[in-house]
Order: structure tokens, then C-alpha cells, then sequence
């Protein structure tokens, strides 16, 4: 993790990480902490205020009369759903305005991320009948180490990433070739950093790992299976290359194909929906 860890310092040295992330995570792994303890954290982030406040304006939501206070909004979103708009507004934070580097575009890895969240979200709901939050925040973090490393490393960064094809070497591999370390480690270090849970920080550290002692409900299985049916429905994390499925997930898609084809459908819609909220 040496390389990863350095990595992450000389990022800090460029983008302040945002710390009331891991307050507002503390606050979520706090049973005592009420609502009014997350609208205090939040008001010490203007820019949070303003981008709560407009989200839950949106149409997404559907609100009859417009929230103008930051206590009706934590009410009405609830402190996942407010824990998880923070981690996005983090993600894009740290992107930055879009930029192409080689065959590498922060606007495509956004997307990519996005449609993620969104599929593991409902893939933990409409498959497995469990709460989507969590797996909405691996799906929306499981690439922020390729934003950490294409700022930190640019000209090895992006040797690997027009290196990488349909075959192999995978991204993992050649990351490792060129900058001694890979985006699943640096992700993993920040989630920990941020406080995040186990199966969160875990899921993103082991995503590229295709084996097969997994279970399709685990945060892991479940973004593993994201990766792979964004990816076949356009939202690669690179235009024409996909993740291999572990035969464990390949079976679970077969037998549940009835399913994942009306999720499948759905999924372009519940992007645009979430891309028009956040780019409003």
C-alpha cells in the first residue's frame, strides 16, 4: 500500500479532500446522532447547503412546496441519502472541470460511476429485496482512484490507460507497470479514510478481482455484476472494453435473466434522471 498512500499525499498536495465526509459518516455509524447533529456538519459547507437545497428542489424528488431550509431537506432525504449526495458532490469535486487526457475522459469515468451507483442500487433492491444506499455509494466511489491518479501521475496514468484494450493486460495490470500501484488500492485507503464501512472499502479494493468466493449479494458481487451490465449497455469505464464476469455472477445473471432485462430497460432512464439533477 506504500505507493498507493504516497500517491494519495501528493494528491492532497493538489485538491483538499473533503473532510465533512468522515464527519458526516461518523454521525451515520452514531446511533445517538439525531438530524439536527447532520444540519449542524452541514451548514459549516456552503457549497453542501446550496447543492442540498437545489437537489431536493429537483423534480426527482417531487416536492409540492419548495424546501428553502437545510432542516426540512435533512427531514425529508433522510441521513443516507444525505451522506450519499455528500460523497458525489465529493467525487465531482475532486474531478474537476472535464478534461481528456489521451483516450481517458473525466466526463466518461462520471458517467461510467454514475450508472454504477445507479445499478447497484437497484440491483441490491429489486434483486436482492435489501437497502440500495450502500451499494449505490460502492458503485458512485469504485473508480475515484483513477481521479487521484490521473491528476497526481498524468503522463503514466494515461501510458496505461491508452494501453488498455479488450485483452489483456487488464487496467490493474498495467496501472501497476506504470505508476507501482492501482486505482482499487488508492479507492480502498481513501474509503477507509473517509470512515466508510468494511464491505464498502473491501468492494472497491477487490472489484477488478474475478474468483469466485463471492456471493451475487455481496456489496462485491453486486458491483461486479453493475461493472458488467453498464458496461454492455454503454457506460464503460472505456469505450469498447468490458469487465469479465466470474462464472458465479455469469450463472446468477442466467438464472435471474426475466429480472435484469426490466432492470436493464429501466436503467437509462434512472441515469438520465440522476445526471439532469447533479448537472443542473
Amino acid at each position: 500500500m506504500e505507493k498507493a498512500e504516497e500517491i494519495i499525499q501528493l494528491f492532497k498536495q493538489v485538491r483538499t479532500l473533503p473532510h465533512i465526509i468522515s464527519r458526516l459518516t461518523r454521525l451515520i455509524n452514531d446511533e445517538n446522532s439525531t438530524l439536527q447533529d447532520f444540519e449542524e456538519v452541514i451548514r459549516s459547507d456552503p457549497a453542501l447547503v446550496a447543492r442540498l437545497l437545489t437537489l431536493v428542489n429537483s423534480s426527482y424528488y417531487g416536492v409540492v412546496r419548495k424546501v428553502d431550509s437545510i432542516s426540512r431537506a435533512v427531514a425529508l432525504l433522510g441521513m443516507k441519502n444525505l451522506h450519499n449526495i455528500a460523497m458525489t458532490d465529493a467525487l465531482q469535486a475532486m474531478a474537476g472541470r472535464d478534461n481528456i487526457h489521451g483516450t481517458f475522459s473525466f466526463n466518461r469515468l462520471w458517467l461510467h460511476c454514475t450508472a454504477c451507483g445507479i445499478c447497484c442500487k437497484m440491483i441490491a433492491e429489486r434483486i436482492f429485496s435489501i437497502n440500495g444506499d450502500d451499494a449505490y455509494l460502492t458503485g458512485i466511489l469504485h473508480d475515484i482512484g483513477l481521479i487521484v491518479e490521473v491528476q497526481v501521475d498524468e503522463r503514466n496514468f494515461i501510458r496505461a490507460f491508452d494501453a488498455l484494450t479488450a485483452d489483456p493486460p487488464s487496467i490493474v495490470e498495467l496501472e501497476n507497470r506504470y505508476l507501482g500501484t492501482d486505482h482499487c488500492r488508492i479507492g480502498y485507503l481513501l474509503a477507509r479514510e473517509w470512515l466508510l464501512a468494511d464491505p464498502i472499502a473491501e468492494a472497491i479494493r477487490d472489484h477488478h478481482a474475478v474468483t469466485d468466493d463471492l456471493t451475487p449479494a455481496s456489496a462485491r458481487g453486486i458491483l461486479q455484476l453493475s461493472e458488467y451490465i453498464v458496461s454492455q449497455l454503454g457506460y464503460p469505464m472505456k469505450s469498447g472494453v468490458s469487465l469479465p464476469l466470474a462464472p458465479v455472477l455469469a450463472n446468477h445473471l442466467q438464472d435471474n435473466m426475466a429480472e435484469y432485462k426490466v432492470l436493464a430497460e429501466d436503467l437509462p432512464d434512472e441515469i438520465s434522471r440522476i445526471r439532469d439533477m447533479y448537472e443542473n
